[in-house]
């Protein structure tokens, strides 16, 4: 496995895009979401990035939710949650949180040119404790499961967004929390039986895969040597 390439070199050979837009609950109450998150290398045109484009991405990971990435422009995609199902996507160039930074190092070693990512939730929140609670108490207090792409509202979306051929890896990274069991059943319930599926799978577990970005630095090693042999022995 080749040196850990820091996150200064690898901003000079991808390019971030995020879709953003903020959602008005019955009850008043704004949430600000993202929908999916392109990464791609600085070869790639505008056009490889349309969800509809012949060319796809070599891999779509899962993952919890958009964490602290952020749009680098003003955005104002404002709805009401009732109109969710007309969502379109327009993407802007976003600033990286430090796990894209892993996914960029997958794409470098398994020589990747584009990675779509997804969430089971929409809803940014930096702090996953934070995250847990809100989107509990938006699908029990408000009702409102279509943060989530893997939801019923959505599912035309999600077809979209999804890779077309079942030899694309779908890879799951979403981490080991029990409390995500809600969001992670209906992500799987989503994902076509025959689509290829990757990720590190914790031993004892069925459906909880190791996050990119453990603590410590040289967990995070072994992650990526673990995810890039996983992936690059299904494409020999």
């Amino acid at each position: 496995m080749s040196r850990f390439v820091p996150a200064e070199e690898l901003k000079k050979v991808y390019d971030v895009f995020g879709h953003f837009y903020s959602v008005q609950l019955d009850s008043g109450e704004i949430v600000h979401c993202r929908s999916v998150l392109e990464l791609v290398d600085k070869s790639c045109t505008p056009g490889d990035l349309d969800e509809l484009s012949p060319r796809q991405p070599d891999a779509v990971f899962v993952m919890m939710n958009p964490g602290s990435s952020r749009p680098l422009v003003e955005v104002h995609n404002h709805l009401r949650a009732d109109e969710l199902q007309k969502l379109s996507v327009s993407l802007v160039p976003t600033r990286p949180d430090t796990t894209q930074y892993q996914v960029m190092r997958v794409m470098r070693l398994c020589q990747w040119r584009h990675v779509r990512v997804l969430n089971l939730s929409d809803l940014r929140c930096s702090k996953s404790g934070e995250f847990i609670k809100q989107f509990t108490r938006l699908e029990t207090i408000a009702c409102f499961d279509a943060h989530s792409v893997f939801s019923e509202v959505r599912k035309r979306e999600l077809s979209q967004k999804l890779p077309r051929a079942r030899q694309t890896p779908v890879v799951y990274a979403w981490g080991l929390s029990e409390k995500l069991d809600p969001l992670i059943e209906r992500c799987l319930a989503r994902i076509p039986r025959q689509q290829s599926i990757r990720g590190v799978l914790e031993e004892g577990t069925t459906n909880k895969y190791r996050h990119p970005l453990p603590s410590l630095q040289k967990d995070q090693q072994v992650w990526l040597q673990r995810m890039v042999r996983h992936c690059l022995s299904f494409e020999q």
